[in-house]
């Protein structure tokens, strides 16, 4: 409310929080925002997907200023989004994970680089382990190599270059970057662009749909931009973890679907068959070593998570 007009100051930022069974990572998050803003106008945005642990209660009474949209099902992350985005006013639309925590002005930093750099349509904070270590959030778009490679057991017999131009490791960590795409954790999208090239595609549920979203972006002649100066710390996948045959079986559907939705069906149908043969591999191996003994009860978890993920067939997300 503006004291002077009597008005309700119309916010900057509207911030959207998809999540799920978090609660105790959720209230963090939700406290460094509100200690964090400094008086900048902002929404929060919380649409909760069915969590069982507290977290819709928690929010209710302890946040009475967030907008909490209070699902029964798991809706999925650009889904989520997608109804916080279509529920909100603010002039830019900040993405962020609820397993992270704001540090400083880093809500300012943000918004201040949009305000002040008009071709910018997306940018990204710095992502802190909770050690403060940078956490690796900058990419550029995944070639057919990156796609045979990158996070498949074979990444570590890939060329260097590959990883090196992918993760951007060429440049260093604290410099302010122009990138193909950023880690969704912490992202910031002017309105105008949403307005322009949409909403996020809601096909992927969960894994690539930022990558997906900034590659509309750029192709509608937007710049996307890492800016270091401003920093969060980002605890990593802690909803997902939860459910690990379906974090699998989610990422790489997703990775599918950006192949064959950018590069055609073949190089879709290539990559599932590097997939399958490569969980085919692991749940061999993993077998061999429960049998002899290792580390049984791990093994056969493994197997059975492998042996999941090759049941489903890996199709492409979407298709």
């Amino acid at each position: 409310m503006n004291s002077e007009t009597g008005q309700e100051e119309i916010p900057i930022i509207s911030i959207i929080i998809v999540s799920w069974n978090v609660r105790e990572l959720l209230n963090a998050c939700l406290n460094s925002i509100y200690r964090t803003k400094r008086g900048l106008p902002v929404e929060v945005i919380v649409v909760d997907s069915g969590s069982e642990d507290g977290s819709q209660l928690m929010v209710e009474q302890s946040f009475p200023d967030v907008k909490l949209i209070a699902r029964s099902d798991n809706v999925g992350f650009p889904t989520g989004n997608n109804i916080g985005i279509s529920q909100s006013v603010g002039r830019n639309v900040l993405l962020l994970n609820p397993d992270t925590e704001i540090i400083s002005n880093a809500l300012e930093e943000l918004s201040s680089y949009l305000d002040e750099n008009r071709d910018v349509g997306v940018v990204a904070a710095q992502l802190l382990n909770p050690d403060g270590t940078v956490q690796s959030s900058r990419r550029r778009f995944p070639t057919l190599a990156t796609g045979v490679f990158e996070s498949t057991w074979l990444q570590p017999m890939a060329p260097g270059s590959i990883q090196r131009n992918y993760y951007f490791e060429d440049e260093p960590s604290d410099a302010v970057l122009d990138v193909d795409w950023v880690v969704g954790a912490c992202l910031m999208v002017r309105r105008s662009v949403v307005e322009q090239v949409g909403l996020l595609d809601e096909d992927y549920f969960m894994y690539s749909e930022e990558l997906d979203w900034c590659r509309r972006i750029k192709t509608a002649g937007w710049r996307v931009v890492y800016l270091p100066i401003a920093q969060i710390i980002h605890h990593v996948g802690k909803s997902s973890e939860q459910a690990l045959v379906e974090r699998h079986i989610n990422f790489q559907r997703a990775k599918l679907r950006y192949f064959r939705k950018y590069h055609g069906p073949w190089a879709a149908l290539l990559i599932r068959l590097v997939l399958i043969i490569n969980y085919s591999w692991q749940l061999v191996v993993e077998a061999a070593k429960g049998v002899v003994g290792h580390k049984r009860d791990l093994r056969w978890q493994r197997v059975k998570v492998y042996w999941l993920v090759l049941r489903s067939g890996l199709p492409p997300a979407g298709y």
